[in-house]
């Protein structure tokens, strides 16, 4: 017991001593100004930009080292840091909730954007770190919570679509960038630029973004312990189970995401392999399909929103996503992909209307545990789905063969238009438009109300030894809770 009572006096003195860090002597917080959605869009877009650069790098150096079963090796490396995510992410948002969101959005950018420079030093140890950087890639997940944080509940899908299309604009002009300068002046350049991209946003976090948690909503004691069960992704998805709504939200997310995650990791390589895109027109459409998802991640998530309701949103969305990989499974010309990529925008309203029914589920001080679940729920995905597609893709002898940088771009070794993928050129999809078709049928089980004195507990339970030293449940009564949707709220 003596022990036991010197190691937590250790572990205060630690954790006090970081608190330090992280926050002035004052007691302000760093940074400039108020935190806002703004300080939480800029830590995104220059995130994603920093990767977007390296879009046609990345299809380079894949291939040159690993020139057989490109497709596999793609999906195994994210599908080790995709499962890596999942098990991190539950932690990662449990520490935020006691320490704060600033220092986790430093670390999971930094970590995130580490293998960048390595591309042009070792591949072999780029293809490593990134498989290894999962363990904190799950900068969404904190981001998230930082919003919800500094957000009032009606207008909190409106700023989650806001982060979301940020994210689809930081995808606007960087692949077109970097594929102008990789043939310009060279691949190093581009990797030379990412990386000069990813350190201006880790100086931003350090500089500009204050603390959106405040003091009074974390934790009494900063010695407050972070529980195993609270640090265990798969006790977090068995706490799910014991709520049916937060159960259906759970089973949804899976079965919307797994197909997204694999058509992301390899959707760029299928439109030159299959469609024979050019380099050009891939990026145009990357380009095209960015800014149509900013607009129908702001604009018309908000008219839908106050117009349909929450629930009515995602069934909608997962409509949309349904049609966009049936489209892209059958399409084979290049209009049909266009058509496609605009319906894929429309599908971008989703997980933001996701996202605001799971942070309508949670207390003030809970919401880096509920969204890292759900950042835990995709990182799963992101491991799955690219396995799952490379997979399909290698059983219909779909592979990567040449990367000349012609304007035929990525070819096929199924040359022949008679055989099977003039039938059905994209067989991946296909299976993801079947598993979306399942999620929208469990969506359309998620009740439209729950009721204030029947709030799903399951977030509670998965983080009350944390959070029992200052919110005890008896503490909060049946009246201090709010319905699960407020569809006219935004």
């Amino acid at each position: 017991m003596t022990g036991e009572k010197k190691k937590k006096k250790r572990l205060n003195r630690s954790i006090l001593l970081a608190k330090k860090i992280i926050i002035k002597d004052g007691g302000s917080p760093q940074g400039i100004g108020e935190p806002s959605v703004y300080h939480a869009v800029v830590v995104i877009f220059l995130e994603f930009f920093a990767w977007g650069l390296l879009t046609t790098p990345m299809l380079t150096v894949l291939h040159q080292t690993f020139p057989q079963h490109t497709f596999l090796m793609n999906g195994l490396i994210h599908g080790v840091k995709g499962l890596l995510s999942f098990l991190s992410a539950p932690l990662i948002g449990a520490l935020s909730d006691v320490w704060g969101r600033k220092s986790f959005l430093l670390l999971t950018v930094f970590f995130t954007c580490a293998p960048i420079p390595l591309m042009k030093i070792s591949p072999w140890w780029y293809f490593a770190v990134i498989s290894m950087s999962g363990v904190f890639a799950v900068t969404f997940s904190v981001i998230f919570a930082y919003v919800a944080d500094i957000t009032q509940e009606h207008e909190r899908s409106t700023a989650y679509g806001l982060v979301s299309a940020t994210f689809a604009a930081s995808l606007v002009t960087s692949p077109a960038i970097g594929a102008y300068l990789s043939v310009t002046y060279g691949d190093t350049l581009v990797v030379i630029l990412a990386t000069a991209v990813a350190l201006l946003d880790i100086c931003f976090i350090l500089v500009a973004v204050p603390e959106s948690l405040p003091e009074k909503m974390r934790p009494a004691s900063w010695g407050a312990p972070i529980s195993w069960e609270q640090a265990d992704p798969f006790a977090s998805l068995r706490k799910v189970g014991q709520d049916s709504t937060v159960l259906l939200i759970c089973i949804t997310v899976f079965l919307s995401y797994l197909p997204e995650a694999g058509q992301y990791s390899s959707f760029f390589l299928y439109l030159g392999q299959v469609i024979r895109f050019s380099s050009e027109a891939v990026a145009a459409f990357i380009a095209v399909v960015g800014i149509l998802s900013i607009l129908a991640q702001t604009v018309v998530l908000g008219i839908l929103m106050r117009s349909i309701g929450n629930k009515n949103t995602i069934l909608l969305g997962l409509g949309f996503q349904i049609l966009q990989l049936a489209w892209y499974g059958f399409g084979s010309q290049h209009w049909m992909m266009w058509a496609a990529g605009a319906v894929a925008a429309m599908s971008s309203i989703t997980f933001p209307a996701i996202s605001a029914i799971v942070s309508r589920n949670a207390e003030p001080d809970q919401q880096g545990v509920v969204q890292g679940m759900i950042t835990g729920i995709r990182g799963l995905c992101n491991g799955l789905g690219p396995a799952l597609y490379g997979f399909v893709f290698y059983l219909f002898h779909v592979e990567l063969t040449d990367t000349d940088g012609s304007d035929k771009g990525v070819k096929s070794s199924r040359a022949n238009p008679t055989d099977e993928s003039a039938i059905i050129p994209g067989p991946p999809f296909l299976f993801g438009a079947c598993s979306v078709l399942l999620s929208l049928l469990v969506a359309l089980f998620i009740p439209e109300h729950t009721g204030p004195g029947v709030r799903p507990g399951a977030y509670k339970k998965h983080s009350n030894g944390a959070q029992s030293h200052s919110h005890s449940p008896q503490g909060r009564g049946a009246e201090g809770k709010e319905p699960l949707l407020e569809d006219s709220s935004v």
